[in-house]
């Protein structure tokens, strides 16, 4: 009996055991089953990604064959573009606005020489809203959402923002668009009647002569009480900014090293500018009325609202640039100086009120230059060595509108060739 009950407990046991093994056979097979299923569904999922990685690229192609045909309907198939021009925007839809209707003003005759762009850093929808509004430009939308990092504390994050958005704006231009010179605008801008003829003949004197960085459509001593003649050009060894075009090969160069911050400035240094000059009008090309934005207000009331714009319609076709070259221009602007007449002595600027015809005077250092544009008014500043407006350290201005003034360093007759009586 012992024997019996033994043997049928050992039996119910194989039958459990053989119950669990089947159970778990079957267990094992729906798991197989359902890792065979995910696996098919992982399987639809990349064939899924690979298409529309392959949707991606044509709707990117597509987009870009539209860009690239709404850009050459607004070019026309005539003849290349002079140069792109782009105004730098951001939140001031009430700005931008009015510098939109001065630009067409004025475009509308040389639509195809100068296809206009708005590039906005960030979404503000006013200004998204109204630069759309226009089919006479092509909107561009910079989106950085990459925090900030400011080198210095209590800098602007401002300043850092704006130098991105102007790379960006800039690689676009030239690298995705494939223009060979952009003029560079901003949102509180207006231009003049002659504006784009004055950037055509710039963009001529910018191919003849590489020692030319950048044009510019500025003079920091505009105002209208140091100014006098529309066709007058100058050389200068300090950047003006405010309105100014520049070549694909100076971006190539300039672009990988591109500031974070201050990118004006940044073009004033020696080292970047390495030489090269700029070209200036003596009446500005442009006119900046914006009191509000980045930089609140600074030199506003002072520097910028008395600028004078100019008003007449200069035929630059017709003009002979020549002199602008460099080899050129340093005789040309050295007989200018050498036929002013010095004068010296603390009452210099009192002596250049009583003197017929223009006069030059000399500064032995930046606190002297300094003191003697304080006295007349002019703009003070220097940077890296070069005050504003400079050409060899020289710094000329109407003054009493009969005469011009010469600031005149230390070492600039030498750089001249003229022998300093």
């Amino acid at each position: 009996m012992r024997l019996f009950a033994t043997q049928s407990e050992y039996a119910d046991r194989l039958a459990a055991a053989i119950e669990a093994e089947n159970h778990c056979t079957s267990q094992t097979r729906l798991l197989i089953d359902h890792i065979s299923q995910q696996q098919g569904r992982i399987v639809a999922l990349e064939e899924q990604m690979k298409r529309q990685d392959q949707e991606c690229r044509q709707l990117r192609a597509l987009v870009q064959d539209l860009e690239s045909k709404g850009i050459k309907k607004l070019i026309g198939n005539v003849q290349m573009p002079v140069a792109a021009v782009v105004v730098m925007a951001c939140s001031r839809a009430d700005y931008l606005e009015k510098t939109i209707k001065s630009m067409l003003k004025y475009q509308v005759s040389v639509a195809s020489k100068y296809p206009l762009f708005i590039s906005q850093d960030g979404s503000h929808p006013d200004v998204r809203k109204l630069a759309l509004s226009y089919d006479q430009l092509t909107y561009m939308q910079h989106l950085d959402f990459e925090p900030v990092h400011t080198e210095r504390p209590g800098e602007l994050i401002a300043y850092y923002k704006i130098a991105r958005h102007y790379k960006w704006a800039l690689d676009q231009l030239f690298y995705k668009h494939n223009f060979s010179r952009v003029i560079i605008l901003e949102d509180d801008m207006e231009i003049a009647p002659d504006f784009f003829d004055f950037f055509e003949a710039g963009a001529t004197l910018l191919d003849r002569d590489k020692s030319i960085m950048a044009i510019s459509s500025w003079n920091d001593n505009g105002q209208m009480q140091f100014v006098q003649d529309p066709y007058a050009l100058y050389r200068s060894d300090f950047f003006p900014g405010l309105g100014w075009m520049l070549s694909k090969s100076t971006w190539d160069e300039l672009s990988p090293k591109w500031p974070k911050a201050y990118w004006d400035d940044w073009l004033r240094l020696k080292e970047n500018h390495r030489g090269r000059q700029f070209i200036r009008p003596e009446v500005c090309r442009t006119y900046n009325f914006g009191e509000h934005g980045s930089s609140l207000g600074q030199f506003f009331k002072q520097y910028l609202e008395p600028i004078k714009l100019n008003d007449v319609q200069v035929d630059w076709k017709s003009m002979d640039l020549s002199y602008l070259l460099e080899d050129n221009y340093v005789k040309h602007f050295g007989n200018l100086v050498k036929k002013a007449k010095p004068i010296h002595g603390a009452d210099a600027v009192l002596k250049a009120f009583n003197i017929d015809g223009d006069v030059r005077i000399q500064y032995r250092d930046q606190l002297e230059f300094e003191d003697i544009a304080r006295q007349f008014g002019i703009f003070e500043e220097w940077k890296d060595g070069v005050p504003r407006a400079a050409y060899k350290g020289i710094v000329v201005f109407w003054y009493q509108t009969s005469r011009r003034v010469f600031l005149v360093g230390h070492d600039s007759l030498q750089q001249l060739g003229i022998e300093d009586t």
